[in-house]
Order: structure tokens, then C-alpha cells, then sequence
């Protein structure tokens, strides 16, 4: 079989010594976000990208190796396993070409060959093989096949045996794994994607015109593209071809088949080759390349979404600080929440400031009061319904107020899904959705990452065919992301929801309930060593995930810092040859920077390690993520409606996909910003340009009212 760990060094260009230690390390347990932070010298610095890529390919190899023993001991059992296909499968590298092996092998429902076979006429299928040769006799293939006319085995006529032989000649060459392997390879590079809107729906009737006739090749197909016609087909409006010179792939196999000069076998074998293509191969390799380029697009829009929420989940936060949180509404209300610096909810009212002029002013008088009694510093304006309503009826008020708390329209994507949430239920019990939305839309001002991790990320509204792609791949990598971000920015162990320390390395979601309770019960932590008196917390899951989690104001400042416990001894070290303490050796950055480095490496921590530590000594309790920036939308512009050519509007860019980014400018309807209109120059990723979260000014080029489509630039701008 082959050498996994050795590919793995070719393939990612690596030592040995590297892939064997991570896989070691993957194999006791360890996270990725421990593995790259906190064993660095163990695998020679390899980041979280490698790792994962890595592991993948682990994963994809072992499941080959493991298929591989299933199809030789089948094959085996069936007395056909030869040397020659021995040495092919198991040194094959790929799923399908180890399928396309096993194909002649497998098992299958009874076929025109099979039958052929069941009446005897397999000989024949050899003897019309040994004539196939470059120099051979002239043969009367009806006379030789007439010697297999047997009634009693439903062969009446030479002309049956014939097609008996060129059945099983059909099958087999359609299952020759080095034909299948070309044709696939043919239909991927030089094949076309053609659709056509069925009749029955008019032009301009459909979100799918610009495939009414469409054409494109196989190779070059953008993947949004193609995930769009395949919805568009599985929804009944599209016509999808995947097309291609079947007589350039059928003459491509008679030169590969054929080696007979003589006619009769040159025609016989034609006949079966093209038999055998349009029944058996056309529709397989069809199938198989367009699985192939489904799972391609599957796993670019994939990436496409994990980009965008890593970046919407490292949104800057704007704080821990009292907040409002406002879910608008017309006729049911705008429900206010109030929460604490914690995110700790505090008090609701509904408010009709849209309707009449007296629940105006009582609206007033209500907003006004808990600014006051909370001492409100952010107030979150859900960006739904209503939403620029309300905003301009908060401006107005904060107008008239001296100390006036920071006001943002905020994203409410996925707010309801959270409020109808088992998540939600558990946690506000006794509370009306539309105020646990409220509370959301507060929470996700202050900490995006830690609310958003909450709510399902489809839910988010960054994807793109999020609901076309492979579901289950979609979830491992969107879980990753979750992961990696939560662990890079790390968890604050006093106020961190069950949810939110359940994305912490080393720390399930049982493990994360009990160092809740724990916390309800005897208090906030005061050292990360309590850890270990939670319920079911050992020393593995201590070790993993204690660097992570952060501990403000404790006992020991080094707690509030990305410093691993298990390294604690090395600052203990390093602060008393300053002189200094534990308590103030993170006040002394100067001191820090002249350190030399090389003399306290040892057998346990080595020079990465120590380059983490002094970069958190000189920044202790820092969070990674940008500073926060907000969007203003501009006044008077609420709809679709107030839109004019020309206008320059500050928005927020909400998603990004591979043809372009959507930009909020505040009329309930995101706006396009085209590949084309990103820069002033040639842009091959919008991921380049632009970012989720970004605040950016456009400038409005088309707007479709009926259609709800507006058309962007960012020209001059980005």
C-alpha cells in the first residue's frame, strides 16, 4: 500500500518528522488551534491552513487505503486478482480511478452481458479477441459463431450468437479503467455546458436570463455558475446539457481497441465500441464529470463562504459596554432591550415611536429614561423592517441629549432564527421572541463573534448557493471556521456563553454546561487552575483548552493573556532575572524587547514559544480584531424608491461571492457592487478588495425597482 506520511511531505512540502508529529498529536486528541498555537516546535511551525489542508488529505488517503482492502479481497474471493492488478490498486491515488478498476469486478445486476455469458457465449467473445490482432487470419465470423448455436441455451441463430459476443465486448470495453480514466479527462477539458430556459417561461420571467441560451465550457464554468443552472434545473425552469465530440472520444478508443487490419473485425468491433459508449460509458462519465465539477464548485463557494464568516464572525466588537438593543417594527412595536457591560439582559419595553404623536413622545420619554437609569453607551438598530424609520426617530432624539451613546444600524441577519432557537429558549425562557431578537441584534454590537455563534451560520445570510452545496462538507468547514476564529480571539471564561465555550479547544458541549453551572453556583473564576474542579474537566481537556480562556482582573495577570499555563514557569524565570514580579512584568515592554531569547530554550519550550510569550507580555489581554468602524446611512434615503443615479452612499458590505460583493446602504435591499466595479483595475478575487463588515462609500449606477435590484460602483473608492 502506499506510504500516506510520505505524500503528505511531498504534497505539502514538509519534513517527515512534521507530518508524523502533527498526526501524532491529531491522533491524541489535540485541536488545530492547539496543535498550531501551542506545539509549534513540535511540528516545525505549521499553521492552522496547513494543518487542516493536511488532515484532510489524511483523512481522503486512509479512507482510499481502506476501500483498497475491501476491493482487493472481493476481487480475490472471485479467483481474478492478478499481480499486475494488485500493483495498480494499491498503487492508485484517487477515488475514481480506484472505482474505475474495481468496475469489471463489482458486482452488478444481470446485463445483456451477463445473460450472453448464461448462454455460453463467452468463448466466442475470446475467440473474436484472438482475432483482433495486427496480423491475423482471415476468419468468417458467422461460421465461427454458428458453432455456438444451442437452442436449449436460447441461442437460435449465428446472428444472436454474434450480438451475444459483442454485448460482452461492449461491456467490457466500457469498463476499461485507463478509456474511462481519458474520456472523463476529455469531457473535463474540452466539454460544453449549454442550457436553454424552458418554453413555458418568458422572456424575463425568471431570475435565470442570462442562461436562456447559454454556452460555456466544462473547463472554465465559474462555479456560482454552474451551482446556479443546477438549481435552476432542479427547480424546472432550466435545460442542462453537458455536451461533447462523442465521435472524437468513440475514434480516440477504436485506435486504442482495434488492432486488426481486417474489415469485417474492424467493423464488428466498431459497432460493439459505439454500443458499448452510448450504453454504458456516455452516461456514467457524464455523470461522474459533472459529480466531479459539482463537487469543484461545492468546494470554491464553500471557501467563498468560510472567507466571509471568518470575517463577519471577526467583526470589530464595539465593546462590552451598556447597550440598547432595538428590533423595529410598524405595527406590533419596536421591542427595546437593555443588557449590562457582561451582555447580561436587564429590562424590555415595546415602543410605538412610528405611530401616532402621543406613543411618539411616550416612546421618547421611555428611550430617554433607560439611557439614563443604564448610563447607555451603544445602542444596536436592527436593520429590518422599519429599521430607517427607527433610526431617524433615535437621531432625532439624541439630538437633544448632552452625552449621546453611540448609535448603529446593525445587521439582523439571523436574529429571529436565534429567537425561535432551543439556544434562546433555554436561555430566555419567559421572553417573547421579538425580544430575545432585540437582545441579539444588542449582543452582536457588542461582541459579534461571541452572539453569532449562536445562530446556524446558513442563517447568517453570507453564503453563496449555501443550500446547493454538499451539506454535510458545508457544515465541517463552516464548524471549523467557528473554531479556529473563537480560539484566535479567545474566550472570556466569566461571561462566555455554554455555545460560545463550546467552539474552545478541547471543551464539548457537556464540558462547557458544567463550567457554566459551575460558575452559577460558586462564582466567577479567579485562576485558570479552577478549571480542573468543573465536573468531568481533566487534565487533557485543561491542557488543551486553558490558553485559550481568558481571566480578567484574577489572580494571576498571565491568566488574561494567550500564555499557556504550562508555560508559566518560563515568565517566572524570565521576571525574576528583570527583577520584577509575576504581577508587573507585563508593564516593562521596553525590558521585554531586549531579552535574550536563546538562552531559556529547553527541552519543553523552544524559541517559537518563547516569541508568543514576550509578544503577549508586551500587549497582555489584547484582542486581535480591528477597531470599530460603523456605517452612516444617509437621510432621506430609506427605499429602493429614494434611490437616484449618481448618489454616493455610505454602506457596510454584508457578502462576498466570486462575481462581486452586496453592500447595505440602508433600503432594505443590498446593493451589487460587480467584480468589475470593485477598483480601478483588474480584480481576480473580490476577496482582494473588499471585506465583510468593511465600511465603504458607492456609488449608485442602476436601480431596478421592480425587480428590487440595485447596481453599484466602488471606483474611485476602494
Amino acid at each position: 500500500m502506499i506510504d500516506i506520511n510520505k505524500l503528505l511531505t511531498e504534497e505539502f512540502k514538509i519534513k517527515l518528522w512534521q507530518a508524523e508529529n502533527a498526526l501524532q498529536l491529531k491522533t491524541e486528541g489535540a485541536s488545530i488551534p492547539f496543535i498550531a498555537r501551542y506545539r509549534k516546535e513540535k511540528t516545525g511551525e505549521l499553521d492552522e491552513n496547513v494543518l487542516r489542508d493536511m488532515f484532510d488529505k489524511f483523512d481522503y488517503l486512509t479512507e482510499l487505503e481502506d476501500r483498497k482492502k475491501k476491493i482487493l479481497a472481493s476481487i480475490d474471493e472471485q479467483g481474478k486478482l492478478t499481480d499486475e492488478l494488485r500493483a495498480k490498486i494499491e498503487n492508485c491515488l484517487q477515488k475514481n480511478e480506484l472505482e474505475d478498476l474495481y468496475l469489471p469486478y463489482k458486482p452488478k445486476k444481470r446485463t445483456r452481458a451477463t445473460i450472453a455469458r448464461e448462454k455460453g457465449l463467452e468463448p466466442l467473445a475470446f475467440l473474436i479477441k484472438d482475432f483482433n490482432k495486427p496480423i491475423a487470419m482471415d476468419v468468417d465470423l458467422l461460421e465461427e459463431a454458428s458453432k455456438f448455436v444451442d437452442e436449449e441455451k436460447g441461442v437460435l441463430t449465428a446472428d444472436e450468437a454474434l450480438k451475444g459476443a459483442s454485448d460482452i465486448l461492449a461491456e467490457e470495453i466500457s469498463e476499461t479503467a485507463e478509456l474511462r480514466a481519458w474520456t472523463r479527462d476529455f469531457l473535463l477539458r474540452d466539454g460544453k455546458f449549454t442550457s436553454k430556459i424552458k418554453s413555458e417561461f418568458s422572456e424575463g420571467s425568471t431570475k435565470y436570463e442570462m442562461f436562456r441560451n447559454f454556452d460555456t465550457s466544462v473547463k472554465n464554468i465559474p462555479a456560482h455558475s454552474l451551482l446556479a443552472l443546477i438549481r435552476g434545473e432542479n427547480e424546472g425552469i432550466i435545460n442542462l446539457d453537458l455536451s461533447f465530440d462523442e465521435e472524437y472520444v468513440t475514434s480516440y478508443i477504436d485506435r486504442k481497441v482495434i488492432q486488426s487490419k481486417k474489415s469485417n473485425i474492424v467493423d464488428f468491433y466498431k459497432n460493439s465500441i459505439r454500443d458499448g459508449f452510448s450504453r454504458l460509458m456516455k452516461g456514467s462519465i457524464t455523470s461522474e464529470s459533472m459529480a466531479i465539477k459539482k463537487l469543484a464548485a461545492d468546494e470554491e463557494s464553500i471557501r467563498v463562504f468560510e472567507s466571509n464568516l471568518r470575517q463577519l464572525l471577526l467583526s470589530s466588537p464595539a465593546g462590552m459596554k451598556p447597550t440598547m438593543g432595538i428590533d423595529p417594527g410598524f405595527r406590533t412595536g419596536c421591542k427595546v432591550s437593555v443588557m449590562d457591560d457582561t451582555g447580561k439582559f436587564l429590562e424590555y419595553h415595546t415602543i410605538f415611536p412610528l405611530a401616532s404623536n402621543s406613543q411618539k413622545v411616550q416612546a421618547e420619554g421611555i428611550i430617554k429614561f433607560l439611557i439614563e437609569k443604564y448610563k447607555i453607551e451603544l445602542i444596536a438598530i436592527g436593520n429590518g423592517t422599519a429599521g430607517r424609520e427607527t433610526d431617524e426617530f433615535i437621531s432625532a432624539l439624541l439630538k437633544n441629549l448632552d452625552k449621546k451613546p453611540v448609535k448603529v444600524i446593525v445587521n439582523e441577519s439571523g436574529a429571529s432564527i436565534y429567537s425561535a432557537s432551543k439556544v434562546a429558549n433555554e436561555e430566555f425562557p419567559d421572553l417573547d421572541l421579538t425580544v430575545r431578537g432585540a437582545i441579539s441584534i444588542g449582543r452582536r454590537l457588542q461582541d459579534p463573534l461571541a452572539e453569532l455563534v449562536k445562530i446556524d451560520p446558513k442563517s447568517i445570510g453570507v453564503g453563496q448557493y449555501q443550500h446547493d452545496v454538499d451539506q454535510k462538507l458545508l457544515k465541517k468547514k463552516l464548524d471549523e471556521t467557528i473554531i479556529s476564529c473563537v480560539n484566535y480571539v479567545g474566550v472570556d471564561l466569566n461571561t462566555a456563553s455554554k455555545e460560545l465555550l463550546s467552539y474552545v479547544s478541547g471543551i464539548t458541549a457537556a464540558t462547557a454546561k458544567n463550567i457554566v453551572e459551575w460558575r452559577n453556583n460558586n462564582g466567577a473564576f479567579r485562576n485558570r487552575k479552577q478549571l480542573i474542579k468543573v465536573p468531568k474537566f481533566g487534565p487533557k481537556a485543561f491542557e488543551l483548552s486553558a490558553g485559550f480562556l481568558r481571566i480578567r482582573n484574577g489572580e494571576n495577570p498571565l491568566d488574561n493573556t494567550a500564555v499557556h499555563p504550562e508555560s508559566y514557569y518560563i515568565v517566572e524565570i524570565i521576571a525574576g532575572d528583570l527583577n520584577k514580579t509575576i504581577n508587573n512584568i507585563t508593564k516593562i515592554p521596553e525590558e521585554l524587547s531586549g531579552i535574550d531569547l536563546k538562552k531559556y530554550v529547553n527541552e519543553k519550550t523552544g524559541l517559537p514559544t518563547l516569541k508568543d510569550i514576550i509578544l503577549e507580555l508586551k500587549k497582555p489581554g489584547r484582542d486581535p480584531r480591528d477597531e470599530f468602524k460603523y456605517a452612516t446611512f444617509s437621510d432621506g434615503v430609506k427605499e429602493i424608491k429614494d434611490l437616484r443615479i449618481g448618489m454616493v452612499l455610505e454602506g457596510i458590505v454584508t457578502n462576498i461571492t466570486n462575481f462581486g460583493a452586496f453592500v447595505d446602504i440602508g433600503v432594505h435591499q443590498d446593493g451589487l457592487v460587480h467584480i468589475s466595479e470593485l477598483a480601478d483595475r483588474f480584480v481576480k478575487n473580490p476577496a482582494e478588495v473588499v471585506k465583510v463588515g468593511q465600511v465603504v462609500k458607492a456609488t449608485v449606477l442602476d436601480v431596478n425597482e421592480k425587480l428590487k435590484r440595485v447596481n453599484l460602483s466602488l471606483r474611485n473608492r476602494v
